[in-house]
């Protein structure tokens, strides 16, 4: 396209535009000479007048985003492949990645954070439609610290302006158990060990449910709970062949690694499910313990709402009789009229309890067979922490030296003339 002007190094006119890499260059058709050179082309309205502007405002600087973007795009789309999530979970994912890059907080932060905020945009999306996915499992597919990743997403939940829904107990156990390998005949694992996936993950949903209504699951980790949950869903469902199993061994057999508060939380499940089948007549003949109780968790939790229903009214009953002695009234210690007293030994018949363990005495009804369930408050309440040591007692004071320090409500005891009190509330006044 022709110009105006001409050459100065021959006077031709035929001056042309030459797009040259991208550069717009006024070259002379006729000698070669190059009269305009270096000019970044971009959208923008001084770049179409000649002007030069800044490389940052460039389509340098657009290019590098540009490609950034075009490789997070790819990374979020491998990720959703490898996760098998649906197309419009895709979609949604590379919508929030590229908004994300447009904003000011994303353009100068580090590399390592520029490649988690593409799984950020996946565990974003898979939380708003309601995709069981956990930030363990993004991390673990990122090879990326938990905290880091943390930090990445809530930046972006606050740039965005993201509404994400917190994952629910039902939907982690679904997760948690879809990584198990018992479920398909392997040469790890025996075939007595091995399990239906639905009947596995419908015990365990509602054990973490009683766990969670037994104030077990509040301010916990979940992971330790449902492992816990699911083993022992695993033994009841066949207590025969696999009583004998330890919880380190189902975790390897399982291929999940074990939690180390997994015991504690097992032992919580535990004592939660010997009450309760304390609390059933056809069970009250029976000498269960920590094993022998698992054969029966399919009954328990059949029963589950009478049973807690049972305890919460149990505990209201033993809150108004906390002031009475749980030995009962002298007329209540003795069987009969010629009964020996409380201190000596018994001679009537063991079976019958006394009338304080009918009442529900705490104390007392730990011996009994139909014992009462644990108070159900949280654990922190039942078993507290060591309380912090009290403040030692101060030293007694010494004998008076003159040089203590007088507070200001009892100087005015000390002033003699009329003069010191009046130059008193001057510099009172003053301050």
């Amino acid at each position: 396209m022709a110009a105006r002007g001409r050459c100065p190094e021959c006077g031709s006119a035929a001056l042309v535009e030459d797009a040259h890499y991208a550069q717009q260059q006024l070259v002379c058709a006729a000698c070669g000479c190059v009269l305009a050179e270096g000019l970044l082309t971009t959208t923008y309205t001084e770049e179409e007048h000649l002007r030069e502007v800044a490389y940052s405002q460039s389509t340098g600087q657009k290019e590098q985003l540009s490609r950034c973007l075009q490789r997070g795009i790819r990374r979020v789309q491998d990720l959703c492949k490898v996760l098998q999530l649906p197309a419009v979970f895709e979609e949604t994912a590379v919508s929030y990645f590229q908004r994300a890059l447009q904003l000011p907080a994303f353009h100068l932060v580090s590399l390592e954070k520029k490649e988690l905020l593409g799984g950020c945009c996946v565990f974003v999306t898979c939380r708003q439609h309601n995709w069981p996915l956990t930030m363990g499992t993004i991390c673990s597919l990122l090879y990326a610290k938990q905290d880091l990743f943390a930090g990445v997403y809530l930046s972006l939940q606050k740039e965005l302006g993201l509404s994400v829904p917190a994952l629910s107990l039902a939907d982690l156990v679904t997760t948690h158990l879809n990584s198990f390998r018992l479920f398909q005949p392997t040469a790890d694992v025996p075939a007595p060990f091995l399990e239906d996936k639905e009947k596995l993950l419908a015990r365990t949903v509602g054990i973490v449910e009683l766990a969670s209504e037994t104030w077990l699951v509040t301010g916990r980790h979940p992971v330790p709970i449902v492992t816990a949950a699911a083993f022992l869903a695993w033994q009841s469902l066949q207590p025969g062949l696999r009583l004998s199993c330890p919880l380190a061994r189902f975790c390897r057999l399982a291929g999940v690694d074990l939690p180390p508060p997994a015991h504690l939380r097992l032992k919580e499940l535990l004592e939660i499910l010997l009450g309760m089948a304390s609390q059933l007549s056809w069970l009250r003949g029976f000498n269960l313990d920590k094993k022998t109780v698992v054969k029966h968790i399919g009954d328990l939790l059949q029963h589950r709402v009478f049973l807690l229903k049972n305890a919460f009214s149990q505990h209201d009953g033993e809150e108004q009789h906390d002031t009475a002695p749980c030995q009962g009234s002298p007329g209540q210690d003795s069987v009969g009229p010629g009964s020996p007293d409380k201190d000596s030994p018994g001679q009537g018949s063991p079976s019958s309890p006394p009338v304080a363990q009918e009442k529900g005495c705490p104390s007392a009804g730990k011996g009994r067979r139909g014992g009462t369930l644990r108070p159900l408050l949280p654990p922190c309440l039942i078993h507290p922490r060591k309380r912090l040591r009290p403040a030692a007692p101060s030293a007694p004071d010494s004998a008076p030296t003159g040089d203590e320090p007088i507070s200001d409500s009892e100087i005015e005891q000390y002033l003699r003339s009329p003069e010191e009190i009046r130059a008193f509330r001057k510099a009172k006044a003053w301050l």
